[in-house]
């Protein structure tokens, strides 16, 4: 029996996995939202009084934050992991952990046409690097590099999330003053995640010669803020929640051209994370696909590259999985 997780700033997704005649099948699933426990440890120790394992063989965590010598701290949750400790808890020698993103992508080379949505269909290099990324409670990113021609892949961790935030337009430059009386310094994932979409409409906000109707005002308070925004934006209800989700994705179009040029991303560009499957239909528009494709002279090169949405919100569980049952990944 294989255990699985995804440990994210707002869930942890735990799982249970057999080996059902090479392939993987999971066999129990649970997912918590993390700030409702003190540690991981104690996520865990609920996971297992409910799902009863028996015999362990294997772990492997995908864990939103850096990973150094095995340990790392999360970096939206006050929570430190470290592969020492797990391996004591579960008893086990066999215990990964890896970044949440290098999880995602550990579960590119298993997808089925189920598990995402097409953006720009392109023509994929079945030789060529791949990169992926994501918003949800931050920004991630990871890249899957061919090694060889036996199907195995390098996978590269990323923190790519927190370089500086590229402003190209007037507007994008006022976002930044903006951004800067709260950040120090204005990264990427700071327009692009959760906390991202609410500074882009309180930005917008800031702008508009209307305060916000009470209804929004009530929802904002209630509820979870950027899914507010992004449905009141998709809904055209209140012009700051569409100027905020047009930017978002927007950048998001930018960010995601950004790393296809780094990584020399041949084998295709996905997105992940909890957001892109909620704003599917904007992230295929033309608005995304422009901003993808504005390289200068790499615009032609651009038009090339696949581009997908995951659409699996299981893939990083799946993906930590595959890391510790196949032998097709290199970890660099």
């Amino acid at each position: 029996m294989i255990l699985a997780g995804d440990i994210g700033g707002t869930h942890c997704r735990l799982a249970l996995f057999r080996d059902a005649g090479g392939a993987l099948e999971a066999v129990h699933e649970a997912r918590y939202k993390s700030r409702e426990f003190e540690n991981f440890a104690a996520a865990l120790e609920k996971f297992l009084a409910a799902s009863k394992p028996g015999s362990l063989e294997k772990a492997c965590f995908g864990i939103a934050g850096p990973v150094q010598d095995g340990r790392c701290q999360v970096t939206h949750l006050p929570w430190v992991v470290d592969v020492r400790d797990l391996r004591r808890t579960l008893k086990l020698e066999t215990v990964a952990l890896i970044n949440d993103f290098a999880a995602q992508a550990a579960a590119v080379p298993f997808f089925n046409d189920a598990d995402v949505a097409v953006v720009q269909a392109g023509e994929a290099d079945p030789t060529g690097n791949i990169g992926i990324l994501g918003a949800g409670t931050g920004l991630g990113q990871a890249i899957l590099a061919p090694v060889g021609a036996d199907s195995r892949y390098l996978l590269v961790e990323s923190e790519g999330g927190h370089v500086d935030f590229p402003a190209q337009t007037p507007l994008e430059a006022e976002l930044v003053q903006f951004l800067n009386k709260q950040y120090h310094r204005v990264c990427v994932e700071h327009v692009l995640s959760g906390a991202g979409l609410k500074s882009l409409y309180d930005f917008f906000q800031a702008r508009h010669p209307e305060p916000p109707p009470e209804w929004l005002e009530a929802e904002l308070k209630r509820g979870d803020p950027p899914e507010v925004i992004s449905r009141v934006g998709l809904e055209q209800r209140f012009v700051p929640c569409e100027q905020a989700l047009h930017q978002f994705v927007t950048t998001f179009g930018a960010v995601a051209g950004n790393l296809a040029l780094q990584v020399v991303a041949r084998g295709g560009i996905y997105i992940g994370g909890g957001i892109a499957p909620k704003i599917l239909s904007l992230l295929q528009s033309d608005r995304f696909l422009e901003a993808f494709r504005d390289k200068h002279k790499f615009e032609t090169w651009m038009r090339g590259i696949p581009v997908r949405v995951i659409v699996n919100d299981r893939c990083a569980v799946w993906g930590a999985a595959h890391y510790i049952h196949s032998d097709r990944f290199v970890r660099g």
